[in-house]
C-alpha cells in the first residue's frame, strides 16, 4: 500500500480506511494546530522519531479503554483510598508533556515527543482541546498524562510516573472526570500490555473511525 505525501498548503489527509494495518497512512505536512485537529478528528495522529519526516498513523486494530471497562486492581483501590496522591487537571500542561518526553521507556529508544510536537500542542491545549491530568506527591508532579478530546472520546498521549501508580491513580480520576462530563471512551491508539490490564481492549479499524465520526455530533466538555 502506498505512503501518502502532505500538502503543506492543504490540511486534507487521505482516507485512513487506506492506511496499512500496522498503521501509517501519509507523511510530511506540518504540526500546525488546526492539522493536527483535523487528523484527530479523522481517527489520525502523529507519531515519529526524530530523525523521521512527520508521519500520520491510522493503526488496525485500534486500542481503545470504555471508561466502564476500567480496571481497579485491590492493590490500586487502596492506594486510592489512601489519598496518597493530590490530583489536578490542566495545572502544568507543558511539564506534564516534557516528562512524557524524558521518561525512560522499556525497548524505546528517544521519545516521539519532539519540541516542535510541544509547542504545538500547548497551543491546542490553549485552544482548550488538549488536557493534561496529574498526580502530585509533596507538591512535586510525580506522575500523569495528556491527550485530546474530540467530541465524546479522548485521545490518550502519553503518560509518564516518578512514583509508583502515581500515573494509575490520575488515570482513575481521568476517568472519572470523563464520565461525569459525558465522554464514552479513551482512545488508547496502540496497544500495551499495562494498557490492556487496564480494560482496554483492540476493535477494528472501521469499528473506530465510525465512533469518530458520530463523536463530533456529541461534543462534550473537559
Amino acid at each position: 500500500m502506498n505512503i501518502y505525501p502532505l500538502d503543506k498548503n492543504s490540511y486534507i489527509f487521505p482516507n485512513p480506511i487506506y492506511a496499512q494495518d500496522k498503521g501509517i497512512l501519509a507523511y510530511g505536512g506540518d504540526l500546525n494546530p488546526s492539522r493536527i485537529m483535523t487528523a484527530y478528528l479523522n481517527g489520525i495522529f502523529p507519531w515519529y522519531n526524530e530523525t523521521d519526516p512527520i508521519l500520520w498513523w491510522s493503526p488496525n486494530p485500534r486500542c481503545i479503554l470504555g471508561l466502564d471497562d476500567f480496571k481497579v486492581s485491590k492493590s490500586l483501590s487502596k492506594v486510592i483510598n489512601k489519598n496518597i496522591f493530590e490530583i489536578k487537571f490542566d495545572n502544568n500542561f507543558v511539564k506534564v508533556m516534557r516528562e512524557c518526553k524524558n521518561i525512560n521507556r522499556t525497548n524505546q529508544k528517544g521519545t516521539w515527543i519532539q519540541e516542535e510536537m510541544i509547542e504545538s500542542y500547548t497551543k491546542i491545549h490553549e485552544m482548550g482541546f488538549a488536557h493534561s491530568f496529574e498526580a502530585y506527591f509533596d507538591g512535586e508532579l510525580v506522575g500523569g498524562g495528556y491527550g485530546i478530546n474530540i467530541g465524546n472520546i479522548f485521545c490518550g498521549e502519553s503518560m509518564f510516573a516518578k512514583k509508583t501508580d502515581a500515573s494509575k491513580v490520575a488515570l482513575f480520576f481521568l476517568v472519572q472526570r470523563l464520565k461525569k462530563n459525558g465522554f464514552k471512551l479513551i482512545d488508547c491508539q496502540i496497544p500495551t500490555p499495562h494498557l490492556l490490564s487496564l480494560g482496554a481492549k483492540l476493535i477494528n479499524r472501521k469499528e473506530f473511525l465510525s465512533l469518530v465520526k458520530s463523536s463530533s455530533e456529541n461534543l462534550k466538555e473537559f
